[in-house]
């Protein structure tokens, strides 16, 4: 018997697929895995109906394969592990900060730095019952880095690309809005007008490097601007980052990584 209902209706789009690992997308408005109210229509439950008998191998000390997750109306890249020797090592990789995650966000306007990294410790809260977990940036909190680079920058908003060196609770969201630059659509750390000018939460995970964890080969895996996001990006006059024949910024070198004060990489939702 599986521990977690297979669910045929939960689909996602399929970017890499070995028998050590699966990288996905996870569309927003989606739970990536059960919990109170989303027992059977999580990213988890369609993962069982495809791939649910090395998931149940896995069992949950492995988190049934999940290496980290998404917000509900966070889209984008995934990896999920197969095998209990892949799920062991891409764990090592993710506390050695090994895997590089990157974000796409429209915000409510640029930084005053075009590129920069924030370096503030979050803290999560202890949620009443029915109340929704969130963090905030408090001494007392664990370490938390976000590298960024403006991509695009219109009258009325900007484009940025972020990359989580850490794996907290809201790391992007809490780390943007911290440096004034607000996620359009986010609805529990952005200003009521900027939360209703997106029609969801404006951040996805459109690219994952990591090295194979049996075969040793570098793998790097990009996603499109997502669907649901293009229309906001034309009405305020912002390219698309994945049409860089429309005007999206050159790549530049990443930003150099600074050393944790204490603790390392987590399993969070950004």
């Amino acid at each position: 018997m599986l521990s977690v209902t297979p669910n045929e209706h939960v689909t996602f789009k399929l970017h890499y697929e070995d028998a050590d690992l699966l990288v996905i997308e996870k569309p927003a408005r989606r739970v990536t895995q059960p919990g109170k109210g989303h027992e059977t229509d999580t990213i988890l439950n369609g993962l069982f109906f495809r791939f649910g008998k090395p998931l149940q191998n896995l069992g949950k000390a492995r988190d049934f394969g999940l290496l980290h997750r998404l917000d509900k109306m966070t889209s984008g890249l995934l990896l999920v592990a197969l095998r209990p020797k892949a799920y062991d090592a891409l764990r090592a990789a993710f506390e050695a900060r090994l895997v590089r995650k990157f974000y796409w966000a429209i915000c409510q306007k640029a930084p005053k730095a075009v590129t920069g990294i924030i370096n503030k410790p979050l803290l999560e809260s202890e949620p009443r019952i029915g109340e929704t977990k969130t963090a905030r940036i408090a001494r007392s909190g664990k370490p938390a880095i976000t590298a960024y680079r403006t991509l695009a920058v219109s009258p009325v908003a900007a484009l940025i690309e972020a990359r989580p060196l850490t794996g907290r609770l809201h790391q992007v969201r809490v780390h943007l809005d911290a440096i004034g630059c607000p996620i359009l659509g986010d609805d529990l750390y952005a200003p009521p007008s900027f939360a209703e000018a997106s029609p969801r939460l404006a951040l996805h995970a459109h690219r994952l490097a990591f090295t194979h964890p049996a075969s040793g080969e570098p793998i790097d895996i990009h996603s499109a601007f997502p669907r649901d996001l293009r229309a906001l990006l034309k009405r305020l006059s912002l390219p698309r980052p994945d049409l860089p024949e429309e005007g999206a910024a050159e790549p530049r070198e990443e930003a150099e990584e600074p050393e944790l004060d204490a603790g390392g990489e987590s399993v969070g939702d950004e």
